[in-house]
This record gives C-alpha cells, sequence and structure tokens, in this order.
C-alpha cells in the first residue's frame, strides 16, 4: 500500500457541515473509492487553522489518479465546493505532505 497525506481547507464555520456530509457519505462514492484502491482513509480537523489533513492508503498510484474522473467523483466535488476551498474545477485544493516518520 501507498500512504498518502494531505491538506485541504475549509470555510470559516463549515466543520459541522463538512462532517455532516462525510458521515452521510454516498455509496457509491464509497464504492468508487474502493474500486479505485483507496483504503483506510482518515480525515482530520485543525480548528486553529480551518485546515483538515487527509490520510489514505492507496494500491496504486496511477489507479487512484484516475478516480478524480469518475462521475460521482464530480458530483461530489461539486457538492463539496460551497464548504471548502476548491480549484476551478471544484476539485478541493490539496497540498500533498512528505512523509518524515512511519512505523506499523
Amino acid at each position: 500500500m501507498i500512504r498518502k497525506t494531505f491538506t485541504m481547507h475549509l470555510y470559516p464555520g463549515m466543520v459541522e457541515e463538512y462532517a455532516k456530509r462525510h458521515n452521510e457519505l454516498w455509496p457509491e462514492m464509497k464504492a468508487m473509492i474502493h474500486e479505485y484502491g483507496g483504503h483506510n482513509y482518515t480525515i482530520a480537523f485543525d480548528e486553529r487553522t480551518n485546515t483538515l489533513f487527509g490520510y489514505i492508503e492507496v494500491e496504486d498510484e496511477d489507479l487512484w489518479a484516475q478516480s478524480a474522473d469518475t462521475p460521482i467523483n464530480r458530483k461530489w466535488w461539486d457538492f463539496m465546493a460551497p464548504v471548502m476551498a476548491t480549484n476551478p474545477d471544484k476539485s478541493p485544493v490539496c497540498e500533498d505532505l512528505r512523509e518524515v516518520f512511519h512505523l506499523d
């Protein structure tokens, strides 16, 4: 598995809505994540900075990258755009983090 870590940014006051939407994650979105090799997905929130910290394990970087262009993923991005910083295509503004330590 390949471990990926990244940050995203919420708009102020949107953490509860963000959490609600993820707690009600659409079954077809869950299926797509697994179909494209995503596992063990966690998102945490830093209230001081409105920063989300994501962690996901993927089977294959190329396969995972293809998930961005699925219709369900595009629909999810549209749904989430009102609560977080996004790019012009409505994908979340993500900044990859460099892993500096890991222990199993």
